[in-house]
């Protein structure tokens, strides 16, 4: 199951992007967002039948399939100087955006249904899973950035990780029914189907979202390629941001509709926390992958400086959302500074260097507050809880 999406992604997408017309956004974009939530409606009904970390993690890696598309496209094509601008690129949006959208859109929602300010985002105890999953792949991560280089045995490394989590998660039970009624009215009415039934519509959901994100992802590109050519975008600025708007596209809309449905909020964080982890282990085990096979031999990619910082900085970012969650919430005010601080480097480039120092920094210093007892490490806890529970 871990080692499948790496050739399957490089299978389906490791050909040429097609030329197309700025028009074509007029249909790829409504029928992503259409995939988008046919996706999210078979992940919700399913979570009542399996463990929902393993449902998200499965919708996640269903959402992501836009993003493998363009990295297998740039490491056949052995574009090494771009490969970490679309990875990065696409996990910055994911933190730095995704995590303080979900919140703000559950804090509306909040405010509209009981009049009051959503001050956090509670997580349960089962998401320590999640939490711990991040927690190991960025310390891999850690590896292969001071090492400067990645290589076919961190792919065999990273691809472990995620298999390992993935079977953790699969031990958890389902969600209790009890909370049924509070599902939207298609969810609702899956859950409530006959056995055969729900089977079949959650399976057609899955199937069915994932093809049409198979069909327009590449037109969907191919537009937005043309789109920016015509307002003279460079490519790395097309592609560690233009691209992922896109490839993150699906994610964005599912984890907007989880945010806004009463407590479904911390469902909604997970499900994008499930694509970091996903990145920052298949993705990037995908990439030296593809590389070889499309030289003929192993080769290890090694990064250049511009690389660097930006896997520094995007390191740096997602070490400082790791700390905000392992406390088992995110509250108002670790949202907005993840969105300040990814605002910061997005409209001047110039100050990436600054930004990466200053998550570092952020980071050690509330590393010393857990240390000294000011902040409590309670996802660690909850984790040998859950373990031993379950």
């Amino acid at each position: 199951m871990s080692v499948f999406p790496i050739f399957f992604a490089f299978l389906l997408f490791a050909a040429p992007i097609r030329v197309t017309a700025p028009s074509t956004i007029l249909w790829t974009a409504p029928a992503i967002l259409v995939s988008a939530l046919m996706i999210a409606w078979a992940a919700e009904s399913a979570q009542y039948f399996i463990a929902q970390g393993f449902a998200l993690a499965i919708l996640a890696w269903l959402q992501t399939l836009p993003e493998f598309a363009v990295e297998a496209v740039l490491a056949w094509k052995q574009q090494v100087p771009l490969l970490l601008a679309n990875l990065t690129g696409a996990l910055r949006l994911l933190t730095g955006l995704g995590w303080p959208v979900i919140y703000f859109t559950a804090a509306m929602a909040h405010r509209r249904r009981s009049k009051t300010p959503l001050r956090a985002i509670r997580l349960a105890p089962q998401h320590s899973i999640e939490v711990a999953g991040l927690l190991v792949s960025i310390v891999y991560v850690a590896v292969i950035a001071a090492k400067n280089s990645l290589a076919i045995q961190d792919a065999a490394v990273l691809t472990l990780i995620y298999a390992v989590y993935l079977m953790v998660l699969g031990k958890l039970p389902a969600e209790g029914h009890e909370s049924v009624e509070a599902l939207e009215s298609i969810p609702r009415a899956i859950v409530k189907s006959p056995r055969i039934r729900r089977i079949a519509l959650i399976a057609a959901l899955f199937v069915a979202g994932g093809a049409l994100i198979y069909e327009s992802a590449e037109p969907f590109l191919a537009s937005l390629i043309a789109l920016a050519a015509l307002a003279g975008i460079p490519n790395f600025v097309f592609i560690q941001w233009v691209a992922p708007v896109v490839s993150e596209f699906p994610e964005m809309a599912s984890t907007v509709y989880f945010a806004r449905s009463s407590g479904r909020a911390p469902m909604a964080l997970m499900n994008m926390v499930s694509s970091n982890i996903n990145q920052w282990t298949l993705l990037m085990a995908m990439l030296p992958v593809v590389y070889s096979i499309s030289v003929g031999a192993p080769r290890v990619i090694v990064f250049d400086a511009e690389q660097r910082l930006q896997l520094l900085l995007t390191l740096g970012q997602a070490l400082v959302g790791l700390i905000f969650l392992i406390n088992m919430e995110l509250a108002w005010w670790e949202a907005a500074i993840l969105l300040a601080l990814f605002a910061i480097p997005f409209a001047d480039p110039a100050s990436a260097k600054a930004v990466t120092i200053a998550y570092f920094v952020w980071a050690a210093i509330e590393l010393a507050r857990i240390v000294a007892g000011r902040r409590r490490p309670l996802a660690l806890r909850s984790l040998i809880e859950t373990w031993r529970s379950r």
